[in-house]
């Protein structure tokens, strides 16, 4: 199991405390220091069933001053979440080839249930 974690955003402290008292091993990925590759995401947004507009944190202010009101295809908002890891909704909880954005935190619990 692995966590998409931002140990600055309560919701995602809540995931990582959902996975801790689950007592099955997970792996943590400090996404903001280390962001995923474009495969990685594109496989990330497979296993979630999103768009990768759906992914995107739109109230972040380098959203609203680079992105908000443009036409961008899938690949732009893509290589914007790289770019910027910090508009990747988080956290992302992934179990085998499945996965959940943890917001509600109940989503985890459902995924590793």
């Amino acid at each position: 199991m692995k966590i998409y974690h931002n140990t600055r955003c309560s919701k995602s402290r809540q995931g990582f405390q959902i996975l801790e008292g689950s007592g099955q091993d997970f792996e943590v990925v400090d996404y903001l220091n280390n962001p995923p590759s474009v495969k990685e995401l594109k496989d990330i947004l497979k296993m979630l069933d999103f768009t990768p507009i759906q992914l995107v944190r739109k109230n972040e202010a380098i959203w609203k001053e680079q992105y908000k009101n443009k036409n961008l295809s899938d690949d732009a908002i893509i290589k914007a979440m790289i770019a910027h890891p910090k508009l990747i909704e988080r956290p992302i909880v992934i179990k085998g080839n499945k996965a959940v954005l943890g917001r509600p935190p109940e989503n985890i619990i459902e995924l590793i249930s």
